[in-house]
């Protein structure tokens, strides 16, 4: 299986990721990644880059070295009401929006205060995708947050670094949350995660999770570069994301 969109990476700004943006750039085109999601950590994250970061991303080119570039973020969800770490008029410039429960920004709970505030940043319309809800720390209701995904157009990721350097003891999460997708006619994300160009278009976990549960593939969004923008352009982003399209011509 052949994945286009990596839509979760890191660069030096995240502060704990050791890559530049032109060194993912230059590992996903080696991969064969034609849009590859640029979302460092946002600004209530420790060691997270100032707001003016993500504001100022307007300034990259949408194509570097063949690859397409998505301009994004990866929110910190700061409470149960859903609220992140950025406002509004500032996350409506994010090509793409990452939701994700992180313990130095969201102190774990239980299930049901984990599952509500998941339904509710949803239901906001803030984010795009939820970030690796299999999370151990946090555990959540997969059924009720698949639901939840399909009625408010979210894509739920897995997390191919949760299963290697981070979060261990999310397969079993994982596996029921991807399941629970499959079920409602949801749609997967895979993304890699990466906080070195390393493993920048990394999924062989995550693929290896997908398949061993017969998982169908017309439901990765991401495994077709071309349908994933055609998301992000259907959620009236305001930024102009049509250069990105001519990847796709022909």
């Amino acid at each position: 299986m052949h994945i286009e969109v990596d839509s979760h990476t890191h660069t030096l700004a995240s502060g704990h990721a050791y890559s530049t943006l032109a060194e993912n750039i230059t590992a996903a085109a080696g991969r064969g990644i034609k849009l590859l999601a640029i979302t460092d950590h946002g600004p209530a994250m420790p060691g997270g880059p100032h707001i003016w970061f993500f504001m100022n991303m307007k300034v990259l080119p949408r194509i570097m070295n063949g690859v397409g570039v998505l301009r994004g973020i990866e929110a910190n969800i700061m409470n149960r009401k859903g609220e992140l770490d950025i406002q509004f008029d500032e996350q409506s410039r994010m090509d793409l929006v990452l939701g994700s429960l992180h313990e130095p920004t969201f102190a774990p709970r239980n299930k049901t205060i984990h599952t509500d505030t998941v339904v509710n940043t949803m239901a906001s319309g803030r984010i795009d995708v939820f970030a690796h809800g299999g999370n151990p720390a946090f555990p959540i209701d997969a059924d009720e947050v698949a639901k939840a995904a399909v009625e408010y157009r979210v894509l739920i990721e897995i997390n191919n670094s949760s299963f290697t350097t981070s979060r261990p003891g999310s397969e079993a999460n994982c596996k029921a949350l991807a399941e629970a997708v499959a079920i409602h006619g949801g749609k997967l994300t895979l993304g890699s995660d990466a906080h070195i160009a390393s493993r920048v278009g990394m999924f062989d976990q995550c693929i290896r999770l997908v398949q061993s549960i017969d998982f169908p593939e017309k439901q990765i969004l991401s495994r077709n570069g071309r349908d994933f923008l055609n998301f992000l352009i259907s959620k009236n982003k305001s930024a102009d994301l049509s250069e990105l399209s001519t990847l796709f011509n022909g």
